[in-house]
């Protein structure tokens, strides 16, 4: 059966506990809001195909719970991943100071190359509410080299745009590993590349 994408990534999502990280996935999925969306237990997931540069692109997004008990579990989920969506609330500082914690964590169970971007949700709230100043932002971008952008859930804020600009840099990426006929496998620590093979016909099910 012929696919309906031509490209397809898997996206975590990870954070603290109450920052809006299933709101986020809500808002870019389903292009909805709620307010009383109960906490994840677990993980969740949703797809979205998306027409980025005349390609269909299929993301597979996991929402992971922020609670420390269930980190055995989300911790698994960073294997395989393409990209991962960090969130930080912009009224609560303690979410984004352990965003370095959760970095520790990425560089641990994911690939190193693995793409990073941080969202700092709530964009929407009255200035005098932000505990997240500009320059707490620009440098924690600098110290880790990291993308960071604001969004919020509520309004849709930058979020489909955060996404896109996401899952473009993942086509980057893609593009230029078939070209150099080099694909990458993922087990973390076991790194190895394979030649890009003739293509043939062949059916699959």
């Amino acid at each position: 059966m012929k696919r309906d994408y031509d490209y397809l990534f898997k996206i975590v999502i990870i954070g603290d506990t109450n920052v809006g990280k299933s709101c986020l996935l809500i808002r870019f999925a389903d292009d909805c809001f709620t307010e009383n969306y109960i906490t994840t237990i677990g993980v969740d997931f949703r797809f979205r195909t998306l027409k980025v540069e005349e390609k269909n692109v299929k993301l597979q997004i996991w929402d992971t719970a922020g609670q420390e008990r269930y980190r055995t579990i989300t911790n698994a989920y960073y294997r395989g991943s393409d990209a991962i969506v960090l969130v930080a609330d912009c009224s609560n500082k303690q979410s984004f100071d352990n965003i370095p914690d959760w970095l520790e964590e990425v560089s641990k169970y994911a690939e190193d190359d693995i793409r990073k971007v941080l969202l700092v949700n709530k964009s929407e709230i009255d200035d005098d509410l932000k505990q997240v100043t500009a320059s707490d932002i620009e440098k924690m971008a600098k110290q880790y080299d990291l993308e960071i952008l604001s969004v919020s859930a509520k309004s849709g804020k930058g979020v489909d745009e955060s996404f896109v600009k996401v899952t473009k840099s993942l086509m980057d990426k893609r593009d230029k590993e078939e070209e150099g006929g080099f694909k990458k496998v993922t087990p973390k620590g076991r790194s190895k590349l394979y030649a890009k093979k003739k293509k043939t016909t062949t059916s699959c099910c």
